[in-house]
């Protein structure tokens, strides 16, 4: 009953977004409420990123191993970090690329869970109100795709941030054609989403606040950092305390770890193809893992401690790290 309660819910506010998507005013950010179910009020997420390419680059090997690990994490929902369909997301809700790629990739049980998911680069180059449209939620339950909105699970809240719009080459540039709806003008759109991004993490009373964006803040990976975030988004994460910033774009498992402060920067773009062999220089004490190679992240989050593992195609733990959320000591 109350996973009925909260697909009606979900549904609901899905339906109230996608028409607002359609014209260019200020508003809240949506808000989803998913509590946790476990008895101990611990949270487990699987993260994903840049994958949609019909089970091909590994796709599918990585969806197996994740639904070995979510059934064994017992997992409440999995968050996707965009680049949800290559090469040019999607052209209409009736392109097949949604079934192959996603559908008829993510089988296992324990992935049948809900999907919240942001817009990326590649995902513009397609109809973007096409991904948001609510049709692809009746078609498969699991599908929830927004620009930006708030999760609110109780102990953690996520906010999930489109960077897309921010990236100032991808309005300079002739070789892609990017979907513009709902966008501009570029530079209302980008303010609203700032205010109501810092609004949010300002009023927020949550445990943990994790943020969840398709673009790199900081990478050592093929697209580097994202100077764009680093000027006008970091400054708000760092004044509002916030815990974890999670992308995908580079096709690696990266963590870096914030120079002042407690945010860490986490990559989970190995969904399918990766990069293999391209890493640029880091600081060491700031660099705590990096992999140019597919696999998937996941987080556990209690009370009093947030835990992270990212896995290979394998299903191995390739690194791990967690924090309390009164010392934020690494281990």
């Amino acid at each position: 009953m109350t996973a009925m309660k909260n697909k009606i819910h979900t549904t609901i506010l899905l339906v109230v977004y996608t028409v607002a998507a359609t014209v260019n005013v200020a508003a809240e950010l949506q808000r989803f409420e998913h509590l946790p179910t476990k008895a101990d009020g611990s949270l487990d997420i699987l993260v994903i990123g840049d994958w949609g390419r019909r089970g091909l680059y590994n796709q599918s090997n990585v969806a197996f191993q994740m639904g070995k690990i979510g059934e064994k994490m017992d997992v409440d929902f999995i968050l996707s970090t965009g680049d949800n369909f290559y090469e040019d997301g999607l052209i209409d809700v009736e392109d097949s690329l949604f079934d192959e790629s996603f559908t008829q990739i993510y089988t296992a049980t324990s992935l049948q869970k809900q999907w919240y998911s942001v817009l990326g680069n590649h995902d513009y180059r397609g109809n973007v109100l096409a991904q948001l449209s609510p049709v692809l939620s009746d078609k498969d339950s699991k599908w929830l795709c927004l620009r930006s909105f708030i999760v609110d699970s109780g102990i953690v809240e996520l906010f999930f941030v489109d960077t897309t719009p921010f990236q100032d080459k991808y309005f300079n540039q002739t070789k892609h054609t990017y979907d513009w709806s709902g966008v501009l003008p570029r530079e209302e759109y980008l303010s609203n989403v700032l205010k109501e991004v810092y609004t949010a993490l300002k009023e927020s009373s949550a445990t943990w606040k994790v943020v969840i964006g398709h673009h790199t803040i900081f990478s050592a990976g093929h697209h580097g950092n994202t100077q764009e975030l680093v000027d006008q988004l970091l400054p708000i994460l760092e004044a509002n305390d916030v815990d974890l910033y999670i992308n995908g774009h580079d096709h690696c498992l990266q963590h870096i770890s914030s120079k002042n402060g407690q945010l860490q920067f986490l990559t989970s773009g190995g969904g399918s193809k990766a990069w293999r062999g391209e890493v640029n220089q880091w600081e060491p004490k700031e660099m705590k893992f990096y992999y140019a190679g597919q696999g998937f992240m996941t987080l556990r989050v209690t009370v009093n401690e947030i835990g992270v593992a990212f896995y290979d195609v394998f299903g191995e733990i390739i690194h791990s790290w967690r924090t309390s959320k009164y010392t934020h000591m690494d281990s």
